[in-house]
């Protein structure tokens, strides 16, 4: 009998490992998924005909591999032509072939190597990615579109460019007085920063100055995680938003503005990936015809095709040790049957305070104490479809925003998706306007806990009062409740070290995604720790420390000191 890897969890980082393991190994993967859902917090609700997308997913990542991965299964919608998404100077040509003999696909491979070794963060450098496009392919629905973002923040009632940028209507929006006081403030961090970043406060304090932390990001900041920011652990800026600044957005504002009034090259090809760019300033993504839960539905029919086993409803509660090795895995299904599953190899997403539960061995109390002391906030999407919206463009029409950050402190909306503008596919009726509100909250809110037809009428009220949207134009709404969305960056977490060295010690026990390793990672870092961990079982092993280092910003393998 052939070795067998119980993978726990649906999600992006279970269902990479899963197909992964098919490609690479002869290691049998069996998911485990507690509900009935695939694609984890990256899965599409359906409602009628509209796609809901929880949280919206832009398809991008600084990993080729990655990027490589999505492509090949969902290729760009246009085959036989270069695909060309432009940013900065680092640029890359994504090739469509019709002949795939002729250009055999990457699959795997890492990062490509065209062009110098190294590059200064300002030099054109191109990369060629070759994406199999099939002579028949599977379905004229199985692409990927070309996307452009558009995400402002909503603040006193007014539209403000994010991130923000030094413009006329930034100007008059905020008034001369206010202005004064920001430009003021930033000197003043830049001459005198905080020496020790304590918290997610001192941390933005450093890079945009006090007064424009405490007009734009302090009150959505605490909306999203329910704490003031000086209680939340600066590691959370460093992952989220490691590098960006408003010198960084300023530059960007600048670069922009002069690359379109310089002369354009003639056959000059553009990045897709956007590699040399911050994730906040990201212009242009991938995104998947009917969302992101069509690309995970896919990668999940592709694992059972080739051998690969996916059980819904299947919550564990139970992991079984000998020593420091997992033998195996009870799981209970929506009836109450317990199931038994042993296994060579053990990955798991689970959140890690339930990892700690299920596991039937001696748990020291520290482990104990941090797995129980670890935090997440929950997330409610409210789904509106309306006739349409009181915000327009200027010359009318939907706005053609992908998401809105509402600062308005008066609300407890925090976020708002359009999702027509993500895919005009993701909803029915292409003359109504279908949008998402979104919510943060703990499961225990009176918020998470109120009824939906009442949390429907909550949020269109919420719209009408800010201006954005008439109760009257309303015709129909959706909840979806996500628990555990976002793991978070204080209550024991200042401790997690404790609970990663003794969860660490099991020889086969590897964690991978957000909630597995208890990270707030993109879903390409969430593949990434997955492929990581099978490169390792492939290879003879899985160096721990490596796969903990994957974060949100890192170059992966494409560091300048690994090119050294």
């Amino acid at each position: 009998m052939g070795k067998r890897a119980i993978i726990i969890g649906a999600g992006p980082a279970g269902l990479t490992a899963a197909l992964e393991f098919l490609r690479k190994t002869d290691v049998q993967p069996i998911v485990l998924e507690a509900s009935q859902e695939i694609g984890g917090i990256s899965r599409t609700i359906r409602y009628k005909g509209n796609r809901m997308d929880i949280g919206g997913h832009r398809f991008f990542s600084k990993s080729d591999r990655v990027m490589q991965w999505w492509m090949e299964l969902m290729p760009p919608a246009t085959a036989g032509e270069d695909v060309a998404i432009s940013y900065q100077g680092q640029r890359r040509t994504v090739a469509v072939p019709d002949d795939i003999h002729e250009e055999p696909p990457l699959r795997g491979l890492g990062p490509l190597t065209h062009g110098p070794e190294q590059a200064e963060p300002d030099e054109e450098v191109e990369h060629t990615i070759v994406v199999e496009a099939p002579a028949e392919p599977e379905s004229s629905d199985l692409v990927m579109l070309i996307r452009p973002r558009k995400s402002r923040i909503y603040y006193l009632r007014k539209f403000f460019d994010y991130p923000i940028k030094l413009t006329g209507n930034t100007i008059k929006n905020l008034g001369p007085v206010r202005m004064v006081k920001i430009g003021a403030s930033y000197v003043l961090s830049r001459i005198s920063p905080i020496k020790e970043e304590k918290s997610l406060e001192d941390f933005l304090i450093n890079r945009f100055g006090r007064e424009l932390y405490l007009t734009f990001f302090k009150s959505y900041t605490e909306k999203v995680w329910g704490t003031p920011c000086d209680k939340i652990s600066a590691e959370w800026g460093a992952q989220r938003i490691k590098g960006l600044s408003l010198t960084t957005a300023l530059k960007h504002f600048l670069r922009k503005t002069f690359s379109r009034s310089a002369p354009k090259v003639e056959g000059a090809q553009s990045d897709v990936a956007q590699k040399g760019t911050d994730t906040s300033l990201i212009e242009r993504f991938l995104y998947p015809k009917f969302g992101p839960g069509q690309l995970w539905e896919h990668v999940a029919e592709k694992v059972i095709a080739m051998g690969g086993e996916i059980h819904m409803g299947m919550k564990v509660e139970g992991i079984e040790v000998s020593g420091n090795v997992v033998t195996a895995v009870e799981a209970v299904t929506e009836s109450g049957e317990r199931v038994r599953f042993n296994g060579d190899y053990f990955l798991s997403t689970m959140p890690m305070r339930d990892l700690v539960r299920a596991m039937r061995s001696d748990v020291p109390e520290n482990v104990r104490e941090v797995a129980e002391g670890l935090e997440y906030r929950d997330f409610i999407t409210v789904g509106i479809l309306a006739n349409r919206l009181d915000v327009t463009e200027p010359q009318g029409g939907l706005i053609r925003d992908t998401w809105i950050y509402i600062q308005e402190p008066d609300v407890l909306l925090g976020r708002l998706q359009i999702f027509n503008n993500w895919s005009p596919y993701m909803v029915s009726d292409p003359s109504k306007v279908w949008i998402g509100l979104e919510y943060f909250c703990y499961e225990t809110d009176a918020l998470w806990q109120m009824p939906d037809e009442e949390l429907k009428q909550f949020a269109a009220r919420e719209l009408e009062k800010i201006g954005i949207l008439r109760t009257a134009e309303v015709l129909d709404a959706h909840v979806v409740r996500v628990p555990k969305t976002y793991p978070a960056y204080f209550g024991s977490y200042n401790r997690f070290d404790e609970l990663r060295s003794w969860t660490d010690k099991f020889e086969n026990l590897f964690l991978v995604g957000r909630n597995g390793m208890h990270k707030y990672n993109n879903q390409d870092h969430s593949m990434l720790t997955a492929m990581a961990v099978v490169d390792g079982i492939a290879a003879g092993y899985v160096d721990k420390s490596a796969l903990w280092s994957i974060n949100t910003e890192q170059e992966y393998h494409e560091e300048k000191s690994q090119k050294n």
